[in-house]
């Protein structure tokens, strides 16, 4: 392999589905591109920003050399780290494993030590509020082989008040009923997004039968590992934490002192595959499964099938494009090849590189949208909640 230089780094921000998709093309003085993709929805600006920041760095720089650009770009700026720098860099470093795969004829998964599993394990997710129609959703997903779902809790989707009482009362109810009409061979779990306190949290497990969920998905804010080790004292149901870190430093509490039992990191967050494949290896041994959050563009869902097909401790990932639910982050029009899904599972890509074709142009017509991403929620009292 010809050894070249980086000529050029580009953040495109665009309009994809229901949200913008924050990416970054890098091309080689040989004329080999790679993409990536950051995460930190709805702070695109900010990434698109830091990526430029980055680009004199890199420009001139040998990309076969990902590791220590890594850490260039962490630290040596001195203020390293936040998620803004490490959604950065997960774009970067995906981007240049797209790079080395294309330039040595591998799929990036070669990269990481070898193909594991001969497919990637996905869950779905109902795409409604509890009710019945949900468990319908539920049970149309089991028909079809999918073998691990996830939930909503009541008021998932509401855009002005979130009341966490009423929530974990009518949630619980719901959650005891999916159990009974689904059976217990389903894996079933809930996301609470983050909007509970330790009591809230306590109280919507305590008012379950024990084994009616298998997961509970941040529940509270991680940035209080204690708060979660006196959440973990209070019930027995297993946590999935990690989509809000942004290093290996992030998770090391919830690894080492056994605060989560499913690691939920985001190759676009946490500083791309150089740094989930660490992470990866300290949780196996702490037998510990990851379970990736995946809410974004085909170029992070290939990234974390590389990464699904390469470690031994892998769970299920994240699937928004189901037959019940279509979030239309895949985009044909955007993405012409991106990742397959067959049945509940990801077929690992043997091509070069991440496997994934980009519609330059398309993206390039599709700017994004300056709107406000999310909901701006309130509990009753006025008082700002979490979304």
């Amino acid at each position: 392999m010809k050894a070249t230089r980086i000529a050029k780094v580009e953040p495109i921000a665009a309009h994809v589905g229901q949200r913008n998709l924050c990416l970054v093309k890098i091309t080689c003085e040989d004329g080999t591109s790679g993409w990536g993709e950051a995460g930190l929805t709805g702070r695109d600006k900010a990434i698109v920003g830091m990526i430029d920041h980055f680009a004199p760095l890199l420009v001139g720089a040998n990309p076969d050399a990902i590791g220590r650009i890594w850490q260039m770009l962490y630290r040596s700026q001195y203020f390293e780290g936040g998620r803004v720098i490490t959604a950065a860099i997960s774009a970067i470093d995906i981007a240049l494993h797209d790079i080395k795969g294309k330039r040595l004829g591998v799929p990036v998964f070669e990269l990481l030590g070898g193909q594991q599993r001969t497919h990637v394990p996905a869950f779905a997710s109902t795409a409604r509020e509890p009710d019945a129609q949900m468990i319908e959703e539920a049970r149309t997903l089991v028909s079809m082989g999918w073998d691990c779902i996830r939930l909503s809790p009541s008021q998932h989707y509401t855009d002005e008040v979130f009341d966490p009482r009423r929530s974990i009362a009518e949630t619980a109810r719901w959650m005891i009923r999916a159990r009974e009409e689904l059976g217990t061979d389903v894996v079933l779990g809930v996301d609470y997004h983050h909007r509970l306190s330790v009591a809230e949290a306590a109280s919507f497990c305590q008012r379950m039968p024990p084994a009616t969920l298998d997961f509970l998905e941040e529940p509270i804010r991680a940035q209080t590992p204690a708060a979660y080790a006196q959440l973990r004292g209070m019930t027995d149901v297993p946590f999935a934490i990690g989509e809000e870190f942004s290093s290996k430093w992030d998770a090391l509490p919830y690894i080492e002192t056994g605060l989560t039992q499913f690691l939920r990191i985001d190759v676009c967050v946490v500083g791309g595959l150089t740094e989930a494949v660490k992470i990866a290896g300290w949780a196996e041994a702490h037998y510990l499964d990851l379970m990736p959050h995946n809410p974004l563009g085909p170029l992070c869902t290939a990234a974390s099938v590389h990464l699904g097909a390469a470690i031994g401790n892998f769970a299920w990932l994240e699937c928004r494009d189901t037959p019940v639910e279509r979030c239309g982050f895949d985009a044909p029009g955007f993405f012409p090849v991106g990742p397959t899904l067959e049945g509940a599972r990801y077929v690992v890509p043997q091509g070069p590189g991440l496997g994934v074709e980009v519609d330059e142009d398309a993206l390039r017509a599709s700017p994004a949208r300056d709107v406000q991403a999310t909901p701006l929620l309130r509990r009753h009292d006025g008082s700002v909640t979490n979304w």
